[in-house]
């Protein structure tokens, strides 16, 4: 495997901190993005390295090891007990230097890995190839409101792979959700990667979504919030009749059950809708409207 510079690849430098590394990649991840690049293979590549580099530098674990050992950051481990068992050995009587062919002086990781655990065992056993997880795969999914008020199905492209996905009602803005099985490829047999998607959604409705809420505010006409009476109001699912009690102020709250948004994952379980009153003066008055609302006043002085 090539060195790939993840740092270059997302153009921050190396002492880059997590909220840089995580608005370089996604400026990078919408320019490149297979829905803004159609049929455009070196975007998708782009894309691909991208991905590849936020899933190493956006870890800090994954990063260290990156770090410390480049393009074998995946089998840092395997490289840090390799050193173990060599101190080990020689250390041990009659270890000498027929162990693993002298010290590890940090050159070049993937000789020393494949002296290892490939052909180039020294030791009288036959070592089998280790096996190793595939890398994980990330992707953004863009989504409206309105698209996670229901269960249903999207198609995503991945790596040029259509993926069809079932997206839960309730799922949450910068939600991750992982796909077993749908990464990179294992190593020598190794199981495959996962596939992490993280959930963007915009909200273009006149609600504001509070975890499993939602908010509202609704106009109240004066003559409704001092006398009372019905209303007809928006919900988000549709249109429900309202009782105003009578002399209600404004900024009045009131709280609809189960009328807010769905819980994630609980089928037929929903939040609560709040709605906001705010009483509405009424505008462009008759000279008879003025008179009787001076006749009013005089009737309840301030």
């Amino acid at each position: 495997m090539d060195y790939i510079d993840y740092y270059k690849v997302l153009g921050i430098h190396k002492n880059a901190s997590a909220d840089e590394i995580k608005k370089a990649y996604r400026k990078l991840a919408r320019k490149y993005h297979p829905d803004v690049n159609p049929n455009d293979k070196e975007a998708e590549l782009k894309f691909k390295e991208v991905n590849e580099a936020n899933e190493v530098l956006s870890h800090p674990e994954n990063r260290k090891k990156y770090d410390s050992y480049g393009k074998d950051w995946k089998h840092a481990e395997e490289f840090e007990k390799a050193k173990k068992q060599q101190q080990r050995y020689q250390r041990a009587p009659g270890g000498g230097s027929q162990g693993f062919g002298g010290g590890f002086s940090g050159g070049d990781f993937s000789e020393f890995f494949e002296s290892m655990f490939g052909g180039g065992a020294t030791s009288g056993r036959t070592r089998s190839a280790v096996q190793f997880r595939g890398q994980d795969y990330n992707a953004e999914m863009h989504l409206n409101l309105k698209d996670v008020y229901k269960t249903h199905k999207q198609t995503l492209n991945v790596n040029g792979k259509n993926i069809r996905l079932t997206i839960p009602a309730g799922v949450k803005n910068e939600q991750v959700i992982k796909i077993k099985g749908y990464g990179g490829e294992g190593i020598n047999g190794g199981p495959k990667g996962d596939l992490l998607i993280r959930f963007i959604i915009k909200n273009d409705t006149k609600f504001m979504r509070d975890n499993d809420n939602l908010l509202t505010t609704v106009e109240l006409p004066l003559y409704t919030a001092v006398l009372g009476g019905d209303m007809i109001i928006d919900t988000f699912d549709g249109q429900v009749k309202l009782t105003v009690k009578p002399e209600t102020q404004s900024n009045t709250k009131v709280k609809l059950k189960g009328k807010g948004f769905p819980v994630y994952k609980k089928e037929g379980k929903y939040g609560d809708l709040y709605i906001t009153y705010h009483v509405k003066i009424p505008s462009g008055l008759t000279d008879h409207e003025k008179k009787l609302f001076k006749e009013l006043a005089k009737l309840r002085p301030s």
